[in-house]
């Protein structure tokens, strides 16, 4: 049984929770959980459930698994823990693709061990919805035991002093108009040249799913972009060793494995920099379709919007904002210092088969269950 493994593990000298409990019915296992709800503050660390496992091997094996997930323990999450604060302003956040993020600024509160002094609010749609009001007292909580969020506005608390929150009309950042493109939740700013875009996709370019740039994180990123000596995501190329050394907390060694990272990267994948890019609604499946479909930047850049429309799972929403990045002069601008500095913007040369011929042309596959030798990317 897993109850008897448990126990072996214990006598080998493995750390086993004190708490593990053998139960005999769902009833039993209910008011462990309710045990659990009403003590968990005392635990000396924080648990968001407890999960109930079938005990016998044999009828585990028989039960089987679903995807990653074993059809024989089942996780009995407990209910969020809540607090309550005053929601003292509504800020706002500029992404990379120009959107406009408002956050709730609270009077700081503890809830479930950590202090909580701002939470996101999503869109100016979700705080309508909730009707939540700047200086309103609210009910806030972590969902999923981690990110804080306002739950609901305590609306008895009123004093009729409270304000209601509207999205400005000019970017918080550079000033430019914000506009909320039909269909969209999000306002954004509509300067391509946007500081706070700037850095937004200069984070982006460095960062694992894009070029990869070991070494290169937000910290260094924002403390080269303060200092001038970047300005976009290409100027990391024409770095020089005596600026990076001027930089606090960056020594010798350091500065070397930087621009080793710097130099590494001019040498990913197509896929990788149309992703590292940061073009609207263009995440990284998509920038592997196009790559699929386009020989190199240029080609890409070139596309008219029926063009990409024609290519499967490309809708005109994608179409028109990738025709709209290539349109942009400050993007042409960064894509020809990244040719000039000698990343690559062309898919790899290889031989290649016709379509035709290749063994699995015109079939489709589904993957389901677990992968075996590779992660789920």
């Amino acid at each position: 049984t897993h109850w008897e493994i448990m126990q072996y593990l214990k006598s080998l000298g493995f750390k086993i929770n004190p708490s593990i409990a053998l139960r005999h019915s769902l009833d039993e296992a209910e008011k462990y959980h309710q045990s659990w709800v009403e003590s968990r503050e005392k635990f000396p660390y924080e648990a968001d459930g407890i999960v109930a496992k079938v005990n016998s091997i044999a009828l585990q094996q028989e039960l089987g698994t679903v995807a990653h997930e074993p059809r024989w323990a089942i996780a009995y999450k407990f209910p969020a823990i809540q607090g309550t604060t005053r929601l003292i302003d509504i800020g706002i956040n500029v992404g990379r693709t120009g959107s406009l993020n408002p956050y709730a600024i609270l009077e700081p509160v503890r809830v479930g061990g950590v202090v909580i002094s701002s939470a996101a609010l999503h869109n100016e749609e979700d705080i309508r919805r909730k009707d939540i009001r700047i200086g309103d007292w609210v009910v806030v909580q972590r969902a999923g035991e981690v990110i804080p969020e306002i739950v609901e506005p305590i609306v008895s608390r009123r004093t009729g002093k409270e304000k209601i929150f509207s999205m400005p009309g000019r970017c918080p950042v550079c000033g430019s108009e914000v506009i909320k493109p039909e269909g969209e939740a999000m306002h954004r700013c509509t300067n391509a040249a946007c500081p706070s875009q700037a850095l937004e996709r200069i984070k982006h370019f460095v960062s694992r799913g894009a070029m990869d740039i070991d070494g290169v994180g937000e910290k260094l990123c924002q403390a080269l972009f303060e200092a001038g000596l970047i300005k976009d995501a290409a100027d990391l190329y024409y770095l020089t060793k005596e600026q990076l050394l001027g930089l606090e907390r960056m020594a010798d060694k350091s500065v070397s494995n930087v621009l080793n990272s710097i130099e590494k990267s001019k040498d990913r994948a197509l896929a990788r920099v149309i992703f590292a890019l940061g073009i609207l609604h263009v995440g990284d499946q998509y920038a592997e379709l196009l790559a699929e479909q386009f020989h190199s930047i240029d080609d890409l850049a070139k596309a008219s919007e029926e063009y990409l429309s024609t290519i499967p799972s490309i809708g005109p929403r994608i179409a028109e904002s990738i025709v709209a990045f290539f349109r942009q002069e400050g993007n042409k601008q960064i894509i020809k210092k990244l040719k000039k500095a000698g990343v690559r913007l062309e898919r790899e040369k290889v031989e290649e088969a016709k379509p035709e011929e290749l063994p699995l042309a015109g079939l489709e596959f589904v993957l389901t269950g677990k992968l075996e030798t590779f992660s789920r990317s």
